[in-house]
């Protein structure tokens, strides 16, 4: 393509004034590529009291620190694009071993007309992450090895992304996967979204097949899958913010059983100022029937028919269902879950540019009846601030308290549950270490 154009500049550069032309196009290509070298540092101490199951001489107050070091370099030119970025995580004072791992290795080919193609290992995030997310909290970012295809423009976004996963190039053994970088063994999504022109109305549509390799079974051939559909709606008048979404998983699990489980959520929120903003919503999330918990003593599952809890699968649930993470972070005592109903309000204050507050409070009870048991799992009410030093170091802080209630004490097996507590500091630094253009 570029010979196209350059060899009529070099045939006109015969004619006066032609030369000027030219040199002023090589001054343009001399600068067409862009590399860029890019830094992402975490550090967070946290505090945290209560949650755990533990034996009467355990002190269940932990205090760490925890880091995440992300160190990326990009090339960018016109209708291409690479970024490779290497991971560090981990625990101040730890000596573990596989704390270095290749967080993003892609290449991105795009066109004018807005098709483009990107391969390799690679961070999906949509929508508002429910689904798929970088889950950026997290101390390992999450990541995908796909390749992802598609189109945007006019205000249509259409994405089709396509995984297989294997442990080892092996050509003898079949292909069963143990789990790796993600625990499925091949996975195709189609995405496409539309923003209405001249209205504040955007729709997004996802489906999602996940082939997970069967439990235990070491024949190649059996993977189960399973399948998720789903919508998500944004729309945004002056001053207003209105979200909603709706996804319904079926297929099977990775032990064969049936997939019958759904999530509904609903957001609004109201921004009078710059300054000040409030919102509420509500999250349900279907849970398994005749949930039990086994016996304190007793290791004992639940044996069910369906699977009907839901299952986040790929998103960022630190955002979603309290700050605490008691919620889709953790297991439950028999391995199923009795699915999760959030209703939460809350509201952000900038007092001016580089300060904010958060102020919410979570009203949180499980989804389906648990014998003997009222469904509320308690009261949780966090706050945080945030101070940007300067515009790529931010430091902030945060506290929440849960008030558990009988329901919470036996789902985890602590009475501990009963008062619950976690503060945490956190330095963040983002900068552009180097950037050159030739």
């Amino acid at each position: 393509m570029k010979s196209l154009v350059i060899a009529p500049l070099l045939a006109l550069s015969l004619t006066v004034g032609a030369q000027e032309k030219a040199d002023s196009l090589s001054s343009v290509e001399a600068k067409e590529n862009k590399f860029t070298i890019d830094l992402d540092m975490l550090n967070r101490g946290e505090i945290r009291k209560g949650g755990l199951p533990k034996n009467e001489k355990d002190d269940d107050l932990a205090a760490f620190v925890v880091e995440r070091t992300l160190l990326g370099a990009s090339y960018e030119r016109s209708g291409l694009q690479a970024r490779v970025t290497a991971q560090h995580s981990g625990t101040w004072g730890s000596d573990e071993t596989n704390a270095f791992n290749l967080f993003e290795a892609w290449v991105k080919i795009s066109s004018k007309t807005g098709f483009f193609a990107q391969a390799g290992r690679q961070s999906l995030s949509y929508d508002d992450e429910r689904i798929f997310g970088a889950d950026d909290w997290a101390m390992t970012a999450m990541s995908h090895d796909a390749l992802k295809v598609g189109y945007e423009g006019h205000g249509h976004k259409l994405h089709l992304i396509g995984a297989f996963n294997q442990n080892v190039e092996n050509i003898n053994g079949g292909t069963y996967f143990k789990g790796g970088l993600q625990p499925y063994k091949a996975l195709e999504a189609v995405w496409y979204h539309y923003d209405v022109p001249k209205f504040p109305l955007g729709a997004s549509l996802l489906f999602m097949n996940v082939g997970m390799q069967d439990k235990g079974n070491l024949n190649d051939t059996c993977t189960h899958q399973q399948q998720l559909i789903g919508t998500h709606l944004t729309f945004k008048p002056k001053h207003f913010s209105f979200a909603a979404s709706f996804y319904y998983q079926f297929g099977k699990d990775e032990s064969g059983l049936q997939i019958n489980a759904w999530m509904a959520s609903a957001k609004a929120t109201y921004s009078p100022n710059e300054q000040w903003k409030v919102y509420g919503g509500y999250d349900y999330l279907s849970g398994d029937e005749y949930f039990a918990v086994p016996p304190k003593g007793s290791i004992g599952m639940a044996r069910h028919d369906k699977i009907r809890g839901f299952s986040s699968i790929y998103g960022s649930s630190h955002q979603f269902y309290g700050a605490m993470d008691f919620f889709y972070m953790s297991t439950y005592v028999g391995g199923c879950t009795p699915g999760l109903q959030n209703l939460y309000v809350g509201g952000t204050w900038n007092p001016f540019k580089k300060l904010s507050f958060d102020l919410a409070y979570h009203y949180l009870a499980i989804a389906t009846k648990l014998e003997d048991s009222k469904r509320a799992l308690g009261h949780e009410i966090e706050t945080s601030v945030t101070y940007n030093i300067m515009k790529d170091v931010s430091v902030s802080a945060g506290y929440s308290f849960m008030r558990g209630t009988d329901t919470m004490v036996k789902l985890k097996r602590s009475s501990d549950n009963r008062q619950l507590q976690w503060a945490w500091v956190m330095l963040s630094v983002s900068p552009k270490i180097f950037t050159t253009m030739w």
